[in-house]
């Protein structure tokens, strides 16, 4: 139970750092001198960050205390978020956001090994609801700041990223407390595959491994476009409290991220990818017709759920990876799926989708065009999900790991 309390502090204050600062990013980056020019490639700062997380994962399997790396990892965000204070244009922000996302990005692959490496598996859902709290409350941030320091349109300016370098540094501080997560390969021969972190890419040898994750990777291009773009949706249809309103979602999260385990325990991860793919399509299918015919109430249950869809898709995720790797990879493992979630799904989506936004005449942003998009590719996903993932059989579903 201690250490249980204790992983559950860690993901609170690794999951409240984020959104104070990157979720109202867009706006305030397109608000520079040159903005315009940087601000997609400042969407795909997350995206470049996961590259990171195998690399780091290999430190905390082979070298270093994976607690060690974590804390290490949010002290050097900390500092760069000090730097992006005070940045007066788009590209030295994001070079900047660039620097802060290559080490916070391996943090929810390294909070994910530790929690289950010092907890029964079956917990971590319960663990891991306590980093949609942390979401939840970075809303916090923006109300308070203009409630009581008087600082207007907290979310449209550079206070966001001093809020996030605090953040940062208490999550650093925190991780030195964490229960000790040793290295499962200290002492092993390492290899130039095993120093750049690439261990973990013979798992797809295994044709399970391989189609959960094709399945994951195409969930990923209509469900990461959310957390770049829904912002600055929101800002254009009219919606002031950006970082509060997004986290509306975090607080259905809260009772979804309880369900997980049970869904993939009744259904499978068949099942419960299906299912996820489902909500991922009233969710876009709930946006296109707020954006075509402005009603609010659409944009609030698409927003309402958000908790199921990554639920089940990143924590089912990284539960899969606990399940069915070896524990000689495991921290590379999830590493590995963290840049397939939130790396190069987010590539892929930006791609699609700054094609289709920037497509319409006038320079206007065609939201439902995309939105129609979006929910076409996740009805394709559920297809995918049915056919390609195996039943019940799996050793996934049997909790059998290799």
């Amino acid at each position: 139970m201690k250490n249980e309390i204790k992983l559950s502090a860690m993901m609170f204050v690794q999951y409240i750092m984020l959104p104070v600062w990157f979720v109202p990013m867009l706006p305030y980056v397109e608000s520079l001198p040159d903005g315009s020019t940087w601000a997609v490639w400042c969407g795909l700062v997350m995206g470049f960050g996961t590259f990171a997380s195998p690399l780091l994962g290999m430190f905390a399997d082979r070298f270093f205390n994976a607690e060690r790396v974590l804390a290490a990892c949010n002290f050097a965000v900390a500092a760069v978020l000090v730097f992006a204070f005070f940045a007066g244009s788009g590209g030295v922000l994001f070079a900047l956001m660039l620097a802060a996302m290559c080490f916070y990005m391996p943090s929810w692959s390294l909070t994910a090994a530790i929690a289950m490496a010092n907890a029964p598996k079956s917990r971590y859902p319960r663990i891991r609801v306590f980093g949609t709290l942390g979401w939840v409350a970075s809303g916090a941030f923006s109300l308070c700041a203009a409630k009581f320091f008087g600082i207007d349109d907290f979310d449209s300016t550079r206070w966001i990223f001093a809020c996030g370098s605090a953040a940062s540094a208490a999550g650093g501080v925190l991780a030195l407390f964490m229960p000790k997560t040793a290295p499962c390969q200290r002492g092993q021969p390492l290899s130039a595959v095993d120093a750049l972190g690439l261990r973990a890419l013979c798992l797809f040898k295994d044709r399970r491994f391989l189609a959960f994750s094709a399945v994951i990777l195409l969930a990923m291009v209509p469900f990461q476009w959310y957390n770049v773009y829904c912002a600055a949706y929101l800002k254009e249809s009219g919606f002031k409290y950006l970082t509060f309103t997004l986290n509306l979602g975090q607080v259905g999260e809260m009772f979804f991220m309880l369900a997980v385990g049970a869904i993939i325990a009744k259904f499978g991860y068949r099942g419960a990818m299906a299912i996820g793919l489902s909500a991922l399509a009233f969710r876009n299918a709930s946006f296109a017709v707020s954006s075509h015919f402005g009603i609010a109430a659409f944009d609030f249950g698409a927003i309402l759920v958000h908790g199921l869809i990554f639920g089940l898709f990143i924590v089912g995720a990284q539960m899969y990876v606990a399940e069915n790797v070896p524990e000689r990879l495991r921290s590379q493992a999830q590493g590995l799926m963290n840049l397939m979630t939130a790396g190069i799904g987010v590539f892929a989506s930006n791609i699609v989708f700054n094609f289709i936004l920037g497509g319409a005449s006038g320079g206007a942003r065609n939201w439902t065009r995309a939105y129609l998009v979006a929910f076409a590719l996740s009805v394709v996903g559920i297809a995918a999900a049915l056919l390609l993932l195996k039943g019940r059989g799996d050793a996934a579903e049997k909790g059998d790991g290799r």
